[in-house]
């Protein structure tokens, strides 16, 4: 694979995780035979870190402090996405000429969308049709209303809808559009995230029609939601009440991976907040509080068996305590 082959995006992120862990945390053993295993799995992976870890270089060699005052001051984003995005960018931009096209495409979806929140930033939009739209953090969207439809794109992280009847003479369908499919509301109240590969719709009131791009269509009623990607349904169950108190500020864990707790933290904190994989399963309960994340964090090591290590203001790492310090956690619990 040449330096000029294109590198799925996908993997360009996977390698810039790798350059955040190994050059930026203290690595075990354990993290080093992982990476030697996801480095030798294609020529894809490889030509992937070769191109992160030379952005990487190329941030550390810049002879003024910019270089990495520009990764730890992102707020719009990880240093993971942008590391992988200038991966990008290092091939796919001649010359160094960014044309507007490719601008949009690569930039951050938070920096070209109709709507967008930041880290730790929630916002409500009342649409034109007095709609409301609620962005979690780290979110986006567009917003594309015509004479035939309304219809909510969105490109990034979670929104909740509360619908609004349309007042036009031929009243317009209400669509949330996401890359797996459309969500139609039927006179509702729901949400709709974006998360590992797939599509979740969440029924708070009435019913939606769910359509992946190349399935069929089904209806989600009240209390219930459904994670799709763009041919199928992946998964069905009842709403967890406690899945939308983002909006009210709370993080309500039932034992939930530690890892995946620290990605909704994640949402709420400016900068890169990351979980050591060796933790990643440990089964977290309880409340917590997303718009104070340090302390937050704070809670979780008192807690359970880890230790958070700010290795930057912008970058943190919730990592296991010692084999000593946990030794003694066990014998208090």
């Amino acid at each position: 694979m040449t330096s000029t082959t294109p590198v799925p995006y996908a993997l360009l992120e996977e390698a810039a995780d790798w350059v955040i862990t190994l050059c930026f945390g203290e690595p075990h053993a354990s993290d080093r035979q992982a990476f030697a295993q996801w480095h030798a799995r294609s020529p894809a992976h490889a030509a992937a870190w070769a191109r992160a870890e030379a952005m990487h270089r190329s941030f550390e060699q810049v002879s003024s402090p910019l270089g990495m005052t520009t990764l730890q001051g992102i707020d719009h984003g990880s240093r993971r996405r942008t590391l992988a995005r200038l991966g990008a960018l290092l091939v796919a931009v001649p010359a160094g000429w960014l044309t507007w096209r490719s601008w949009h495409e690569l930039a951050p979806p938070q920096w070209t969308a109709d709507v967008a929140t930041s880290k730790g930033e929630r916002r409500t939009h009342t649409l034109g049709d007095g709609t409301e739209l609620t962005l979690n953090g780290n979110s986006a969207a567009d917003v594309v209303f015509t004479e035939t439809e309304r219809r909510v794109i969105v490109r990034a992280g979670e929104v909740l809808v509360v619908t609004h009847a349309d007042r036009t003479p031929a009243p317009r369908p209400f669509l949330v559009e996401t890359p797996h499919g459309t969500a139609q509301a039927l006179g509702t109240r729901f949400s709709v995230r974006l998360a590992d590969g797939a599509t979740r719709v969440a029924v708070i009131e009435h019913a939606v029609r769910i359509a992946p791009r190349s399935g069929q269509a089904r209806l989600v009623h009240s209390g219930e939601q459904v994670t799709f990607d763009h041919a199928t349904v992946l998964q069905s169950g009842a709403v967890d009440p406690n899945s939308y108190l983002w909006q009210n500020g709370m993080l309500v864990a039932r034992n939930m991976r530690l890892a995946d707790v620290i990605a909704e933290l994640d949402r709420h904190r400016p900068g890169f907040l990351r979980c050591a994989a060796s933790i990643a399963d440990l089964r977290v309960s309880g409340a917590l509080a997303l718009d104070d994340v340090d302390a937050s964090l704070a809670t979780l090591a008192q807690r359970f068996p880890v230790r958070i290590r700010r290795l930057h203001p912008y970058w943190t790492v919730v990592e296991p305590l010692p084999t000593s310090a946990t030794e003694k956690y066990s014998t208090k619990k």
